[in-house]
């Protein structure tokens, strides 16, 4: 006996309520953006505030308020880089702690546009609890300026890294104008740079700040001597060794998620 028309229809609502449910934040991942972005905005307003409290600022000091956000900005990009080569090449879903996140970007390759339908304080949970929980402790021991500003920069760069990625993944046409011009000027990763690390074999390309650091990481092969390194001593292999994008098969994602197009 066929299915009603209306069942049939309130099925197809339910299904789609719980798709889109798994894509909403919950009130602990909104708490923990909150946080993360607390932590960032308590850095650089208590950086101005000593300056402001201080000796009156010259350009010598505003060279190197510039200096310490750029370095911040530098470094934020390289730690994502071997951050996101170590999960992408190493462990499994067992893993302890860090199993979910090597297991979601597994799947991340299999189903890249998934990554955009997330709301951001969903994504970008697990960087805010550690910013929250590694930098906040810090922020309020320290009375530097100078070093309070490089790490208002590290964390913002590093708290927002995987909503970069995520526009990476998202036609330029449908981009906010600002972010498509950042991505213009190579301040944020741009899809033209990140494309290659969706190659079947995934083996470059893995910062998701602004990508700059990649030149380095790639182009004097620093990964490649890592892995190779890590073999000789474990004679564990990087999976960019030996598995394709099309070989691995992650258990999160949904599997009728095409990747998006360029």
């Amino acid at each position: 006996m066929a299915a009603s028309p209306v069942l049939e229809k309130k099925n197809h609502s339910i299904s789609s309520v719980d798709e889109d449910s798994k894509y909403k934040a919950t009130s602990a991942e909104h708490a923990w953006f909150a946080s993360g972005c607390t932590t960032v905005l308590i850095s650089l307003a208590k950086s101005m505030l000593i300056l402001a409290a201080g000796a009156p600022t010259g350009p010598r000091t505003w060279l190197h308020l510039t200096m310490a956000a750029l370095l911040g900005y530098l470094l934020a990009d390289l730690i994502s880089g071997i951050y996101h080569w170590a999960i992408d090449n190493y462990g499994s879903a067992e893993t302890p702690i860090f199993g979910s996140q090597i297991e979601w970007f597994r799947a991340h390759h299999q189903y890249p546009s998934e990554i955009t339908k997330f709301e951001i304080a969903g994504l970008v949970n697990t960087v805010a609890r550690v910013v929250t929980v590694a930098f906040l402790p810090i922020i309020l021991l320290s009375n530097d300026p100078i070093f309070l500003w490089f790490v208002g920069a590290l964390t913002f760069c590093g708290l927002f890294s995987l909503k970069f990625h995520a526009w990476t993944h998202i036609p330029r046409r449908k981009l906010p104008l600002v972010v498509a011009a950042l991505q213009d000027a190579g301040v944020l990763l741009r899809w033209s740079e990140h494309k290659a690390h969706h190659r079947p074999s995934v083996n470059s390309s893995y910062g998701v700040v602004s990508g700059i650091c990649d030149r380095v990481l790639d182009g004097c092969k620093v990964l490649l001597a890592l892995e190779v390194a890590v073999f000789r001593v474990t004679g564990v292999k990087p999976r960019s060794w030996s598995e394709t994008i099309s070989e691995w098969k992650p258990m999160m994602m949904n599997q009728d998620e095409n990747p998006v197009l360029d």
